[in-house]
């Protein structure tokens, strides 16, 4: 795989043939994906909205330090900015005492420029950045429209580099190309392979020492250094818990890319192994880091939950050969661990839990809640490719009586999601920012699938997830008096139909798919 000669990545779509749309049960949705394709064919004849890929986008690049965000757009788009801007400083604040507020510059084309073009605003709004922040990065997302009226963003930026001292970083993410919102994930990590990682991208070359003890320091650390790759979904006690493991089994830790600098990328090839918590944010940067700089990487699975997070230990142990001593350690932490979810064992047993997020994340997530004693009866994943079909036939080894559970795919369907849980009832609802509202509506209590002040990942995270569902679960008085006083807005006749008649699964079907009962 090397697309970086290209300006912008692939979609998704065509990249990983990933499906926007199913309706079935999780033994079903193993077994098509499988058969060449058929997934792919899959689609709506009606769809109720979509995410789109540049807010996606800038809630990884808003949080680069030393870095100024121009949004190439009209103001509708660079409003994306605002919902940010609230909860960067402080998080920022968290990794580094350097940070600053959120830096943002929109061109807010109108009506003229989409028949003049829009080049010269775009000019002058990179220029005005440099003039006005001395950044040491600029990064420039381009969006539906310019796009659309052509205008030549790359060769505008090609020339203001000589002319700024920033590095200038074009990142292609305009959300009409693809309606798999994760492509937005390979649009900024292209952006930063091709301008900010590298030598060659270094404002300043590095001098070596002549001193041989020296270098044989440096590449000793290189060999005991990993790149800790975060997502926006990872909250710093989430990077200090992976962080804590890792130095456990004495490796150094470097972590990329949400809240770094852009002088963190330049070198970030000088380690020994990219260590992703999620295929579905990483594959695109680990698999061309791997063919630039011959830089390994994990890329397995989540480290949510006690199965997962010793997959994951496992997997850099066996790359390190230390398998020793990473099972000592998972050990000791696991039976201090278990001791402690005794009552919240008993507490949540037989209940019943509803997940929908991420295909990667709700996996590990539903597993980690059957080992709480629960019952997983429904996922709602916003796409499915190759990376959930390896973790879904993993899922389904450790949990065998989830085989016949509903699997739904599609982002931004809450009339599937709100039909399903009508039926379904759970007693529990672990969902993604944008889809819980419409749940609580509904009645369910809500456990956010993740939150940038609470723990998720790692052993701690177990415990904490633990506490946290079962005291959501104890006390659901407050969503249940809310769906008590609250209307979704659709008809009831919504509610008796089937919840995938949307779904247009022909190519299935000829497969022998069988539909789910209710």
């Amino acid at each position: 795989m090397d697309f970086l000669e290209q300006k912008a990545p692939p979609i998704r779509e065509d990249r990983l043939a990933a499906c926007g749309a199913y309706g079935g049960s999780c033994c079903d949705l193993s077994g098509q994906s499988k058969k060449g394709g058929c997934l792919f064919n899959t689609k709506r004849t009606f769809s109720q909205t979509q995410g789109c890929q540049l807010s996606l986008s800038l809630g990884m690049v808003a949080s680069m330090r030393d870095s100024v965000v121009v949004v190439h757009s009209p103001g509708g788009c660079g409003a994306n900015m605002l919902q940010m801007a609230g909860i960067n400083r402080v998080f920022q604040k968290l990794r580094s005492e350097s940070a600053r507020g959120l830096r943002w510059i929109n061109t807010n084309l109108d009506e003229v420029d989409v028949i003049q073009g829009g080049e010269k605003k775009l000019r002058e709004a990179v220029l005005l950045a440099e003039k006005e922040f001395r950044p040491e990065a600029i990064l420039v997302m381009n969006s539906c429209v310019p796009a659309l009226i052509g205008d030549d963003i790359d060769a505008v930026l090609d020339d203001l580099q000589d002319q700024v001292n920033a590095r200038i970083v074009p990142i292609h993410c305009e959300g009409f190309r693809t309606k798999i919102q994760a492509t937005a994930y390979d649009a900024v990590y292209h952006g930063i392979l091709r301008n900010l990682v590298g030598e060659d991208n270094a404002k300043t070359k590095r001098v070596l020492s002549d001193d041989p003890l020296t270098e044989a320091e440096r590449q000793a650390r290189i060999s005991r250094t990993v790149n800790l790759l975060n997502v926006g979904s990872m909250s710093r006690v989430d990077e200090i818990e992976l962080t804590r493991i890792l130095n456990a089994l004495d490796l150094e830790v470097r972590v990329l890319p949400c809240f770094s600098h852009p002088d963190d990328f330049t070198y970030s090839y000088e380690a020994a192994l990219n260590v992703s918590i999620c295929a579905t944010h990483d594959d695109y940067f680990v698999e061309h880091f791997q063919s630039k700089y011959g830089v390994p990487f994990v890329l397995r699975t989540i480290p949510i939950g006690i199965a997962n997070t010793n997959k994951w230990i496992r997997d850099i142990a066996t790359f390190f050969g230390i398998e020793e001593r990473a099972e000592r350690f998972i050990a000791a932490e696991t039976q201090e661990l278990n001791q402690a979810l005794v009552p919240y064992r008993k507490e949540l047993s037989g209940k019943r839990v509803f997940l929908t997020g991420g295909e990667i994340r709700i996996m590990t997530t539903a597993e980690l809640m059957h080992d709480l004693g629960m019952e997983v009866i429904g996922l709602r994943g916003y796409h499915f490719d190759k990376f959930g079909e390896r973790l879904l036939d993993e899922f389904l080894e450790d949990v065998p009586e989830a085989d016949g559970a509903v699997f739904n795919v599609g982002a931004g369907q809450l009339f599937e999601q709100a039909n399903l849980l009508n039926r379904l009832k759970p007693d529990l609802f672990v969902g993604h920012n944008g889809c819980n509202g419409s749940a609580a509506k509904q009645g369910f209590p809500i456990f956010p699938l993740f939150g940038q002040s609470n723990d998720y990942l790692g052993y701690q995270g177990v415990f904490e997830v633990a506490a946290r569902t079962a005291r959501m679960v104890r006390n659901p008085a407050y969503n249940r008096n809310l769906g008590q006083n609250t209307k979704l807005p659709y008809r009831e006749s919504w509610y008796a139909e089937e919840p995938f008649r949307y779904i247009d699964q022909s190519a299935l079907e000829d497969e022998g798919a069988e539909p789910v009962p209710f």
